[in-house]
C-alpha cells in the first residue's frame, strides 16, 4: 500500500482571466481540460499567508481575539497574516506578524504544519510555525482597523484543544495550529520541521490583472 500523500496534478489550462479584482485578492476563471471534458472553475487568487502559535515554558498559547467582518464574529485567532511583500520568506513573513500583532520575538522556530483553506474555492495556503523561547519585542507597532482593539489572551495548549472539541473557538489556523501542536507535544515535538523548509504548496504572487489585459 502507499504512503498516504496527496497528489499534485498538472492540467492544461484553456483560458484565464480576471472577473474580479480585490483589495487584497482576486477572483480567477480557469477553463480547463480535465478527464476530456472542458470545465470552467472560478476560484480566489490568494497570495497565501503564515501563522505563528507560540508557547511559552508553560504550555500557553498566545491568542489574539479581533473582529472578521465575513463571519461577523470577534473570533480567537494565532498571530497570522499575509505573503503579500515582494521577496519577504514565510519565515521573516511570521516573525514579523508576531511582533506587529503581539508585541513578541522567539528565538526558537520550527514549522509546525501547513494546510489550505478552502481547496475547492481558493489557491490559498497557510504555513503555521511553532514559536518558542518568546521575549517581547524591542519595539511596539501602532495598530488600526480590526487590529484596533485586539484582544491578547494566554491559554494553556489542553485549555485551547478542550474549547476546540467543544466548538468554542473556530478559527482554522487556531484549530489546526493547536491540534497539530497537542499531536507533536506527545509525539515529544519529532514530527517538527526546520523553520527554513521549503515549502512547495505556497500560492504563486497574485497574477497582475492590468498587466494581463493590457497585454497583446
Amino acid at each position: 500500500m502507499t504512503e498516504l500523500r496527496d497528489d499534485p496534478t498538472e492540467v492544461t489550462v484553456v483560458a484565464s482571466s480576471t472577473p474580479f479584482v480585490g483589495k487584497v485578492w482576486n477572483i480567477r476563471r480557469d477553463e480547463l481540460d480535465y478527464n476530456g471534458a472542458s470545465i470552467v472553475r472560478e476560484y480566489m487568487d490568494h497570495t497565501g499567508a503564515v501563522a505563528v502559535l507560540a508557547l511559552d515554558e508553560d504550555d500557553r498559547v498566545l491568542l489574539i481575539k479581533q473582529y472578521r467582518h465575513p463571519v461577523r464574529v470577534r473570533d480567537w485567532e494565532i498571530p497570522a497574516g499575509l505573503l503579500d511583500l515582494d521577496g519577504e520568506s514565510a519565515l521573516t513573513a511570521a516573525q514579523r506578524e508576531l511582533a506587529e500583532e503581539a508585541d513578541l520575538t522567539a528565538a526558537r522556530w520550527d514549522v509546525l504544519g501547513e494546510f489550505y483553506t478552502s481547496p475547492g474555492g481558493s489557491d490559498e495556503a497557510i504555513r503555521i510555525y511553532l514559536a518558542r523561547d518568546l521575549a517581547p519585542a524591542p519595539e511596539t507597532f501602532a495598530r488600526d482597523a480590526e487590529e484596533a482593539d485586539i484582544e491578547v489572551r494566554w491559554a494553556s495548549l489542553d485549555e485551547v484543544v478542550d474549547a476546540i472539541l467543544d466548538r468554542r473557538v473556530q478559527n482554522p489556523s487556531l484549530v489546526v495550529g493547536a491540534l497539530a501542536a497537542h499531536a507533536a507535544r506527545a509525539r515529544d515535538w519529532s514530527t517538527l520541521a526546520p523553520a527554513d523548509t521549503p515549502w512547495d504548496r505556497r500560492p504563486r504572487p497574485i497574477r497582475d490583472a492590468a498587466a494581463e489585459a493590457a497585454a497583446p
